[in-house]
Formats: structure tokens, sequence, C-alpha cells
């Protein structure tokens, strides 16, 4: 359905971002970034992910010249806050127990950089509201050890989906990677084609 002449390469690691991005039916290799996230400063959440997007996607592109590479950062914002990945069960079930029942924002920002050195941004933000969780739905899940590798603690994709009662934007932003909007870009930048017949 589409072709590229360009090397692709998607700077992550997120098995979920790598089967969406195979959606398009391109090959792209993998390469991963060594930064340190927590070294981006910025006022307004959408600064903030948009700046960790670039840092991962410019690490990448000085290990692989000569490709067109996209990355990724995916974040939960809560009253304004940002809720990083859970490290301890009790930070897990806080997040859970905060958003219970509640709206909450999930940003996720995507760069690409070109081979001719030209960087592209931008922000998907997909609102999701919660159910209102029992304390016994949010230990079990807690328990099953699904929301320590996920942003807010959750994955959408996965149990987390108990937890939802509804979304209003992109699914799989959630998921993390904002597919129809990315691949409306790399249309727009012909960096993929419809495929000839």
């Amino acid at each position: 359905m589409f072709e590229t002449n360009h090397k692709l390469v998607l700077a992550s690691a997120s098995p979920r971002r790598k089967e969406l991005l195979a959606m398009l039916d391109l090959p792209f290799e993998i390469v991963t970034s060594d930064v340190e996230e927590t070294s981006v400063k910025a006022t307004t959440m959408q600064d903030y992910v948009t700046g960790v997007a670039l840092l991962k996607t410019r690490d990448v592109a000085k290990k692989v010249p000569a490709a067109t590479i996209i990355g990724a950062d995916t974040i939960v914002v809560f009253n304004n806050e940002l809720l990083h990945k859970p490290k301890t069960r009790e930070e897990a079930i806080s997040h859970l127990s905060r958003l219970s029942g509640k709206r909450h924002a999930v940003m996720t920002a995507v760069a690409i950089i070109e081979p001719n050195g030209i960087e592209t941004t931008f922000v998907e933000e997909t609102a999701v509201v919660f159910q209102t969780l029992s304390q016994e739905l949010i230990e079990a899940y807690v328990a099953s050890g699904d929301p320590y590798d996920k942003a807010g603690g959750y994955g959408i994709q996965t149990a987390g989906t108990l937890l939802v009662e509804r979304i209003e934007g992109d699914y799989n932003n959630v998921v993390g990677l904002p597919l129809a909007t990315l691949f409306a870009q790399l249309i727009a930048k012909h960096i993929i084609q419809f495929a000839k017949e």
C-alpha cells in the first residue's frame, strides 16, 4: 500500500510503538537512545514532552546517519502535574487512586528528523476519563505488575482498559504513537508515498 526510499528508524524500545509503526507495512529498524530524560527543563507540559522526544530522536540520529528517525515520548498529565511511570507499589496505587473517576490528558510528542537534518515535531493530546475504581480493582491491577513501565501507571492496551470509562481523541496516542497524525506528516513530507500499481 505504501513505499519509501528512506531508511526508517524508530528511536524507541517500546513494543507498543513497534507494533503501531509496523501497521504501515514498511521496513524499519529500531535503535534506542541512551539519554537522560530528566535532563529536559520546560515551562509547559507540551514543551517538556517535545523536548524529551527530540532529545531521544537526536541521540539516535547521531548513531544512524542518512536515515529518517522517528522518536516519541508519552506523558500522563493530571491537574497540570506529570504522573511518571510508578517505581513502587505505593506510587502505582497513588496514581490510580488520584485518576479514579476523573479526566486526565495523555500527550505524545513525536519528533521526525530527516537525513538533511530537518526536524519536525508535533504533540497529540487525548483525554481519558477513568471509571470510579474500587480499592480491590486498584490493588489487583497493581499486583499484576502492569503499571510499572507505563506513564500514569496503566496501559490502555492491556488490563488497564478495565479502568477506562471513555476516551476523547486518538486511542493509539494513549498506547504511545498517534499513528494517523504521524502517517499524515510522513505523506506530506514525501517520506512515504502510496505504492504505484
